[in-house]
């Protein structure tokens, strides 16, 4: 660059007085009319009249060699003030206009787009230029011309690119990604960019700042012009990360990606922020709409590589998985938004001329990939399992309309802006150099739309919201940690009891029917819909976990029935039935489905029986105590498996797929599981002959192949994250049990007590045998230790010390352990109770697990259990509760065994 700057300064000195005057004489002279001039003249060389009145004459050879590197030494010579600026934007809008005229001109031809050395200073030009502009502290540039000058600045250097050098997006990757400094160059645009978005965000939040322009323009005709220019910008990346070779090299910057320089620029364009008196405008309000459109189909592209992990990437630096959860935040925070929104009338106020983007679409598909990610999947469910409850409680009206048809009132149209640098130069260079106010014109660009049709967006949408559940219901125990499991039921079921009417307020959620109901009724509609969106829009796979999804046992089951029971007794009270008649009624038979009032059968009444009694003419309720039938535990086991008919598919369906506990093994196809089980082994063999096959590309791409030809496409790139991924793990463990190892354990006593009576034949709703002695209430363990006669040990407390893990030291029923959560962090302490056969429907030797008695617990008696059951609860304390002591399902791998020092 260097260099560069030197020549400029020596070979423009003698010219600068010719230069200055040709850009600013020059600069408003569009390429049509510096043709005419061109073709009228001699030796190229054109006689321009000035507005003073006066010839000169500019040889358009010298000016078009020598106005790049003109423009570098005006550039690094200025004080960084503002009328150097409103000069070199000046210079830029006659770049544009002579690259536009070179085709129609060989000689222009020659020096600009084929003269490798004007080229290179066409390029350095841009570089600096946005490196410049990329470093500016908006803060301190409130007031002047530069919030206005800036943004155009940015977005005219970058088109400037595609003027001298392709206006094919492929062909402009490929010769970025030749030049030395293409890195320099994405740190640089994408900088620009960010800071020009900042500016956009203090002018939407100020309703008057000092331009310093003789100008009369509205402040909404101002900020319309900061979001064009700022969308140009935008879309110019936007389209380079469309092409893989860019983006493949995108993936590798460190400042943009590891250190999240992009998701920076990211969180402030999802920040924008449409108030009054803009947000009547539907030009700016569309506008910012497609701005972070734009941005979240960047950041699909990324997180859609192939050859590297973009969110593994971010999180794997310092604060960058915070980072990416404070941008997921942000996307579920617009698609709560977006999602409430009273489609009737969007309709009503849409306006064709401005389009709003994909904006809806591009946000659920990364939701879709968030939920999918090892990474943000228990953050996803933590921040947007609100809204799914919300959508799912809708009337069933407003549910079918919106999430089960193939017409919405409104569909999303992809955009582009027929940018015009000329023009948007010169429109901001006549507010400031201009002295006729009479010649003021809003600027407006052309945007051309790629228009979605509408049974392909509402399929789309539909198909990305039975994906998002899909993924939560998944879990991966090679990957997730061990509190994930189960997090999206127990945070539905929270949810569900949460008054849901500000999450999505434009939509209805007014019903008759129980809320539990209502969303039983509405995921029958919603599976029925989505089998017929098989093979187009959804797999079998998502189909299964939607139907088969955990929400049903604990929801249909325990939530609904007792929801129902308190509707019944609140819509009595409305109709002012006395306490007396309220227990008739229910001696009666009529309880929590009985007639209401003097009218019939409402439809939602009708509905909630058909939930109870579907698939069931003959059903025990009928005409029977309602309410005593509930407290029946084989009542609800029967209540459960029709809830389960009807919603889900049947009994024929239910024996096609495995019980829920046990579905969480199988592998999935999606992205959470690169390989599957047979490719999984075949590797774990080759590793124990060449353990650092990570180092060695070319068995990486042998073992790519192989791989390839036993399941989905493994490249050597995601196989060699997938190695250093393992690698990790494996050493996370061996940590953990070396820390474990050393441990001594205290206030544990062994006891002689009998085993207990294991076998395929236990229940967990069996009473518990004599080998049990419940414990006492001040929690001294020797009530668990003693006898099986329930006599005390006489064995005195004496210390333990861990053996080794259980999966690799033999368990056994009677056996002292010690259990850890996934971090290797102790929860408590416990004796096995069961180690063969089957417990709540799991097969414990098939799945690696064991039972245990827990005797000393080190979180608070409500912490989750990973394995809720009927028989365990959700938590410690309900497993005491319901049998009588803290028993729960465990896995082996985090289970030490203990004996006595």
């Amino acid at each position: 660059m260097r260099p560069a700057m030197e020549e400029a300064s020596c070979s423009s000195s003698a010219r600068a007085i010719d230069l200055t005057s040709a850009v600013k004489e020059l600069h408003g002279l569009s390429s049509q009319k510096l043709h005419k001039l061109l073709r009228d003249s001699e030796s190229f060389t054109i006689h321009y009249l000035t507005e003073q009145k006066s010839l000169i004459k500019i040889d358009m050879e010298n000016l078009a060699g020598f106005l790049p590197l003109h423009l570098i030494a005006t550039l690094m010579s200025s004080d960084r003030d503002e009328a150097p600026f409103i000069y070199l934007l000046s210079g830029i809008r006659l770049l544009h206009s002579l690259c536009d005229l070179a085709p129609r001109h060989a000689k222009l031809e020659q020096i600009l787009l084929d003269d490798v050395k004007v080229s290179e200073q066409l390029l350095d030009l841009v570089l600096y230029l946005l490196i410049v502009l990329g470093g500016y502290k908006q803060e301190t540039h409130t007031f002047g011309p530069m919030p206005l000058m800036h943004p155009v600045l940015v977005a005219c250097s970058l088109y400037l690119l595609a003027g001298c050098i392709s206006s094919q997006w492929l062909d402009l990757a490929h010769v970025l990604l030749a030049h030395p400094k293409v890195d320099i160059f994405m740190d640089a645009a994408f900088g620009a960019v960010h800071v020009a978005i900042r500016f956009l965000s203090i002018r939407l939040s100020v309703q008057h700042l000092d331009f310093g322009m003789k100008s009369s323009l509205t402040a909404e005709q101002i900020v319309n012009y900061l979001c064009q220019q700022c969308e140009a910008s935008l879309q110019f990346l936007q389209s380079l990360c469309q092409q893989k070779i860019f983006l493949e090299r995108l993936l590798t910057n460190k400042e943009l990606c590891q250190n999240g320089g992009l998701l920076f620029m990211g969180r402030a364009i999802l920040n924008l922020n449409v108030t009054w008196p803009f947000a009547e405008s539907s030009r700016i309000f569309t506008a910012v709409s497609r701005l972070k459109a734009k941005f979240l189909s960047i950041l699909l592209n990324l997180c859609e590589a192939e050859t590297i992990s973009y969110l593994d990437e971010v999180a794997c630096s310092p604060g960058g998985l915070d980072l990416s959860k404070s941008v997921a935040s942000e996307v579920f925070g617009l698609l709560k938004t977006e999602l409430g929104r009273d489609p009737q009338h969007l309709a009503a106020c849409s306006d064709r001329s401005y389009p709003m983007g994909c904006l809806q679409l591009n946000a659920m598909r990364l939701i879709d990939i968030f939920s999918d990610d090892s990474n943000l999947q228990s953050y996803t469910i933590i921040y947007f399992t609100e809204v799914l409850t919300a959508i799912l409680s809708l009337s069933h009206g407003d549910f079918v309309s919106n999430w089960c048809c193939s017409d919405l009132p409104v569909k999303e149209d992809a955009s582009t802006l027929d940018y015009d640098s000329f023009a948007a130069a010169g429109w901001v260079l006549d507010k400031f150099l201009s002295l006729d106010r009479q010649s003021e014109k809003n600027l407006e660009f052309t945007l051309t739309s790629s228009s979605i049709p509408r049974a392909s967006f509402a399929h789309q949408r539909t198909s990305l919201f039975v994906k998002v559940i899909a993924n939560l219901h998944c879990f991966n125990p090679a990957i997730c940690e061990e509190q994930e499991r189960n997090l999206f039921l127990h945070k539905f079921l929270e949810c569900l009891h949460m008054d849901l009417s500000t999450s999505l307020p434009g939509f209805s959620f007014t019903s008759d029917a129980p809320k539990a109901a209502n969303i039983c009724r509405n995921m029958r509609s919603l599976l029925s819909h989505a089998e017929s969106l098989i093979p187009n829009f959804l797999n079998e796979e998502d189909i299964q976990l939607l139907r088969r999804g955990k929400l049903k046992k604990e929801m249909f089951v325990d939530s609904a029935f007792q929801e129902m029971d308190q509707f019944h007794v609140k819509s009595e009270r409305a109709d002012h039935v006395d306490g007396k008649k309220k227990q008739d009624r229910r001696r009666e038979g009529k309880g929590i489905f009985g007639m209401r009032g003097s009218g019939g059968l409402r439809e939602t009444d009708r509905d909630v029986r058909n939930v109870e009694t579907s698939g069931s003419d003959a059903s025990s309720i009928k005409g029977k105590n309602s309410v005593d039938q509930m407290c029946n535990p084989n009542f609800l086991k029967k209540s459960d498996e029709q809830i389960n008919e009807s919603v889900f598919g049947g009994d024929t369906e239910d024996k096609q797929v495995e019980t829920f506990e046990c579905e969480e093994k199988r592998q999935r196809k999606r992205k959470r599981s690169l390989m599957n089980d047979k490719q999984i082994s075949m590797i774990e063999r080759a590793l124990l002959d060449e353990p650092d096959m990570q180092r060695h590309a070319a068995s990486l791409q042998s073992w790519a192949h192989i791989l390839s030809i036993h399941g989905s496409k493994v490249t050597s790139a995601q196989l060699k994250n997938w190695l250093n991924n393992r690698k990790v793990r494996l050493a996370r463990a061996r940590a953990a049990m070396a820390v474990r190892a050393s441990l001594e354990v205290e206030n544990a006593i062994p006891d002689k007590q009998s085993e207990p009576r294991v076998g395929s034949n236990d229940s967990p709703e069996s009473p518990v045998g004599d080998s049990y002695v419940p414990r006492k209430a001040n929690g001294d363990p020797e009530s668990i230790l003693g006898t099986g006669d329930g006599e005390k040990s006489n064995t005195s407390q004496a210390n333990l010390i861990v053996v080794g893990r259980a999966d690799f030291v033999q368990c056994r029923p009677g056996q002292y352990v010690m259990f850890v959560d996934m971090q290797g962090e102790e929860i408590g302490k416990g004796k096995v109770y069961q180690v063969h056969g089957e417990w709540c429907g799991c097969n414990l030797k098939e799945l690696k697990r064991c039972v245990l008695d827990v005797y000393e617990l080190k979180v608070e008696s409500g912490t989750l259990i990973p394995y809720p059951s009927k028989a365990a609860g959700i938590s410690f304390e309900d497993a005491e509760t319901k049998v009588g002591v803290m028993r729960v399902l465990w896995d082996l791998s985090r289970i030490f065994t203990l004996r006595p020092q």
